[in-house]
């Protein structure tokens, strides 16, 4: 039966190197946004009309609450009675 067991001078030329902590952090928060990009352009031909359609749709929002906000005073009303 064969062993498993390497042997003494080539143990240490098998041995794989792991990055610092850091690093690996690094790469992993690196690989999770590459990830992210993908998923959310994932069908989609033209990403860049997409951003832009989905930044003027905020936008439009944003000047409808305002609005909707000045339009109804936005304060309390005291009645003097």
């Amino acid at each position: 039966m064969g062993m498993c067991l390497p042997c003494l001078g080539g143990a240490v030329d098998d041995t794989v190197d792991t990055p610092d902590p850091e690093t690996r952090r690094r790469q992993l928060a690196e690989a999770a946004e590459r990830r992210q990009k993908e998923t959310a352009h994932r069908g989609v031909k033209n990403p860049e009309a997409v951003e832009r359609k989905r930044k003027k749709q905020e936008e439009i929002e944003k000047q409808a609450m305002s609005t909707s906000m000045s339009s109804s005073g936005g304060g309390l009303r005291w009645q003097v009675g």
